[in-house]
């Protein structure tokens, strides 16, 4: 090799390890940059939430007071507060609460200091006094269908039942409640689901204030609660494995199979021992969901309905809830009893019989089905 190209190769060296250099200090003050900005951000963050927290004006002797209306969400607590200003954020407070998993506060009126925490406000606005009487009452039963919970608000309000459901199916509406709802997602918006938050408008008793409440504000305060439900169990629906939508689709299923809390666990055991088996889950209130009428019994016709609500037809957990469920059912969705059963039939009055296996089951489906044939004759 002559000197000239031992030379050259030399140079071409000494460039390649001049440019390794020079691109080792560009990715050094990059990633130096990136921990600095990262920094800033988070102590930017962490002083904004920090203040957020804190008094508005800690040396204040002002006292401002605010008047809660029962049947207030934490929402609406936070925007009454914010726009008095005791708070900076009325949506951080929302989240606050929630983070704290903090609940029974007081309607009444009260007189609050810029000078208080968050904190100490919360703790004033759980142990305030009711001073005003509710002027609305209605309650939502639990594993009624989204239609039964519109009939019971209409009766109960001025608002038509053609009204809320023009309301509850505004996807530009829905699209909102999913930005100011942890637990919604785009899930609900499949344009195979019937209602979109059909198993959310969680059933208890409403107290209003106001005689006649917006359809919204019914409606948020109904989510707020299956809000609170999801919040409180975050930690156990996220080990599950399934996500807040398909828990709350089985918690549906079991609302409408058990009448009693011991059987909500057991049938939640047998639901997800089908599941981890690759099993359908075939259980009749999905057919009669998908065919969108209320039936005590199901026909062998009735089992073939093409729809993905039919457990029948259709492996895994159904499109979506089939009903409205309590707390003790979406509790017994991520908390199931294990047991080995398979199989799981509900008699006419009540009781629940279980099986290891089919030949067992379909002993006790021969031996009790003309009681829910009775009973469909009589109610005829």
């Amino acid at each position: 090799m002559s000197d000239s190209n031992e030379k050259s190769r030399n140079q071409l060296l000494e460039e390649r390890v001049s440019q390794a250099k020079v691109v080792r200090k560009i990715v050094f003050f990059c990633v130096i940059a990136i921990i600095i900005i990262g920094t800033i951000v988070l102590l930017s963050g962490y002083s904004y939430i920090k203040k957020a927290l804190g008094p508005i004006d800690e040396e204040s002797t002002e006292m401002i007071e605010v008047t809660i209306p029962i049947g207030s969400s934490s929402t609406q607590i936070g925007r009454i507060l914010e726009e008095s200003g005791l708070i900076k954020n009325g949506t951080l407070f929302r989240y606050y609460v929630r983070y704290k998993n903090e609940s029974g506060f007081q309607a009444g009126d009260y007189a609050l200091s810029p000078s208080m925490t968050m904190d100490e406000m919360i703790s004033e606005l759980k142990e305030g006094k009711v001073l005003q009487e509710a002027k609305l009452i209605f309650t939502v039963p639990e594993g009624r269908w989204l239609e039964d919970v519109v009939s019971v608000i209409a009766k109960e309000t001025s608002h038509t039942e053609e009204q809320i459901m023009d309301v509850l199916t505004n996807r530009e509406y829905i699209e909102g409640l999913i930005e100011q709802f942890p637990m919604l997602t785009e899930a609900i918006l499949n344009v195979h689901i019937r209602y979109p938050l059909e198993g959310y408008l969680f059933p208890s008793r409403y107290d209003f204030v106001n005689e006649n409440p917006s359809i919204e504000e019914i409606i948020e305060v109904m989510l707020e609660r299956t809000q609170l439900v999801v919040d409180e169990l975050a930690l156990e629906i996220e080990e599950s494995g399934y996500t807040v939508h398909e828990i709350i689709t089985l918690a549906s299923i079991i609302e409408r199979e058990a009448q009693t809390s011991e059987d909500r666990y057991l049938i939640s055991g047998v639901l997800h021992n089908r599941l981890d088996r690759g099993m359908k889950l075939q259980v009749d209130p999905t057919v009669a969901y998908a065919i969108g009428e209320h039936r005590y019994m199901t026909t062998y016709k009735d089992l073939e309905f093409d729809s993905p609500y039919n457990t029948y037809r259709y492996e895994g957990i159904p499109i979506g809830p089939i009903a409205n469920p309590g707390k003790d059912s979406v509790q017994a969705a991520v908390k199931p009893e294990r047991t080995n059963y398979l199989y799981f039939y509900a008699r006419y009055n009540g009781e629940v019989i279980y099986n290891e296996s089919y030949e067992e089951h379909n002993r006790a489906h021969q031996m009790y089905r003309d009681e829910w044939i009775e009973a469909e004759q009589k109610q005829e």
